[in-house]
Parts: C-alpha cells; structure tokens; sequence
C-alpha cells in the first residue's frame, strides 16, 4: 500500500554548490508538501547507522565518508504516491542515466555525488523520517 510520506536529505554535493534553494523549489513545484526539514550533519555513526543496510558493500566506507563531509538537509515531504513520484522527480542514481529535468539530472555529479537521497520504499520511508525527526517535529 503507498503512503503519502517520503523522507530526502540534500546530500553534502549539493549543499556544497549552493543548490539547496533550487532543489527546494523543484520539489514544492513538483506538489510536495514540506512537513519537517532541518539543516544538519551525520556524525560518522549516524552515516553507518542510516546506511547500515550496505554495510557489506565494497562502496560503504566511500558513502560514510562522503555523506559525514559536511552539512544535509533532511525533508519528510507529503504527497499522493510520495515514495514513487519522488523517486521519479530525482531520476537514476547514475545522472548520466537520468531523465532531463529531474533533480539528479540537474545538480549530480556522479554515481557517489548525486545531490539527493530518496526513500526506496513505503518501509523505509518511515524508518529514515524517524531516524532524522521525531513525532514532534513532523506536521
């Protein structure tokens, strides 16, 4: 069953590049709603907590350390179908292989710097929305 939450964090590349803002906007213009964002940076075991689903994977360390070198905007956005019309809105992981005009497309460097995290799922959705807010701060 969808939900209508999804949870985004503005990875530390585009943070860096100054396009918060604009990443932002495309969102709200795609018809999603904000209900809880914080400007912040993932500790070391936040990264390895969040990501602990490839702790096996060759590409672990690189994502830790690539996602602990500066700041992240978290966003718990609303929407009908938010798991899968957001991942639509940011496009493949490979920018190379995204479709114009999505987020990726637009503001990703590469595979490992590609501006933006969408949940991959209804479940995991709400996992990371609670890893990042608690009740309180979601409305």
């Amino acid at each position: 069953m969808a939900t209508n939450r999804t949870l985004t964090m503005i990875k530390p590349d585009a943070v860096e590049n100054g396009h918060i803002g604009a990443i932002l906007n495309q969102i709200v213009e795609a018809g999603f709603k904000i209900k809880a964002m914080k400007f912040t940076q993932l500790t070391k075991r936040d990264a390895e907590a969040f990501y602990a689903i490839h702790k096996e994977r060759p590409f672990f360390d690189t994502l830790v350390t690539f996602m602990t070198r500066g700041p992240i905007v978290a966003a718990v956005l609303e929407k009908e179908n938010a798991v899968q019309d957001f991942r639509k809105l940011i496009g493949a992981t490979n920018p190379s292989d995204a479709a114009e005009g999505t987020i990726r497309k637009k503001y990703a460097k590469s595979v490992t710097e590609n501006a933006v995290h969408g949940s991959d799922s209804d479940e995991n959705a709400e996992l990371e929305s609670n890893f990042h807010f608690s009740g309180r701060e979601i409305f």
